[in-house]
């Protein structure tokens, strides 16, 4: 009996003496296999995110769920496309961008068949797209938009963007939605179809990050921790770029060289293109956006565009 209370007083003074460690802030963030959104598994994987105070996990949800996992608590942040954010708030899930991740050069894209020559003679056949909401759905609108057609005036078949790919290149669908790195599976089988038109054709695909306004005014430093870790992702596959590529294939099961060509397509932005972006560029083409939105029906009323966007973070 003795032994066993030395023991406990033992324990509770070397208990007493250890030093207190600071305590790593919990986050959920929600994301897809998306190449934009690498940095964010790469800042998780190399410690990044743990050396900034942080204990982040990373849940690969549909851009479709998304949302709804925010709304549930599941994840306090998310990344996804601009316009997306303007659909989450119109359906009250409050959401605020703090920082931009990429720009689209290509990265996103339609493929058709071969015999297709123009978008505007899609008119009457079946594309295959991720349901309204998300971004490939948004990227049709917007492509047919802009030659002259609306949504109504194709059959649209409800795929995410690996299964679209993969449809397509199985010989399923008169064209498909879809991005890097499924986009690929598409240049790689010229037979099967061709890629009419990409984010160098119609630049509009632009990912940001954002938090609940209760997860930022709660935490306030992990909102800028989480920010500068981003920054500090892209420094690192500035510097260690083969070794960055391979731990970021490897999350979406690419080699460090196949994960390096669907980059290609894409443009991270940094500290100072995000300040630019923020101060002017965001703004304008969110108000395009959701006039678009509103037009095809995925919105009934605009948000208050100034009110999803907080640019303190990326000072």
């Amino acid at each position: 009996m003795r032994s066993l209370l030395r023991a406990a007083v033992a324990a509770a003074v070397v208990g007493l003496a250890a030093p207190a460690t600071a305590q790593e802030t919990k986050v959920g963030i929600g994301i897809s296999g998306w190449t934009g959104f690498a940095p964010l598994t790469l800042a998780n994987a190399a410690g990044i995110f743990k050396k900034n105070g942080l204990d982040v996990t990373i849940k690969k949800i549909p851009q479709k769920d998304r949302h709804l996992a925010i709304a549930s608590g599941d994840i306090q942040c998310a990344a996804t496309t601009v316009e997306t954010w303007i659909v989450w708030n119109a359906s009250g899930v409050a959401t605020k961008q703090i920082f931009q991740l990429d720009k689209s050069y290509g990265a996103d894209g339609m493929a058709v068949r071969n015999n297709i020559a123009s978008i505007k003679d899609l008119k009457g056949k079946t594309v295959a797209a991720s349901a309204p909401g998300t971004a490939p759905y948004f990227t049709l609108a917007w492509f047919l938009k802009k030659n002259g057609l609306s949504v109504k005036d194709v059959t649209v078949v409800n795929l995410e963007p690996a299964a679209a790919a993969q449809a397509f290149v199985a010989g399923q669908n008169d064209a498909a939605m879809t991005y890097e790195p499924y986009l690929s599976t598409v240049r790689a089988a010229p037979d099967k179809g061709k890629i009419i038109a990409t984010t160098l054709d119609y630049p509009m695909v632009m990912d940001t990050f954002g938090c609940t306004p209760k997860f930022l005014a709660d935490n306030p430093k992990a909102a800028k921790a989480l920010t500068d870790s981003y920054f500090q992702a892209l420094d690192m596959i500035a510097k260690e770029k083969a070794k960055a590529y391979e731990i970021m294939g490897a999350d979406v099961k690419q080699t460090g060289e196949q994960f390096g060509n669907s980059a290609k397509f894409l443009r991270w932005q940094d500290k100072a293109a995000n300040q630019k972006f923020f101060a002017g560029e965001l703004q304008a083409f969110s108000k395009e956006a959701a006039d678009l939105l509103l037009e095809v029906g995925i919105i009934k009323q605009i948000p208050k565009i100034d009110d999803i966007i907080d640019t303190s973070f990326i000072k």
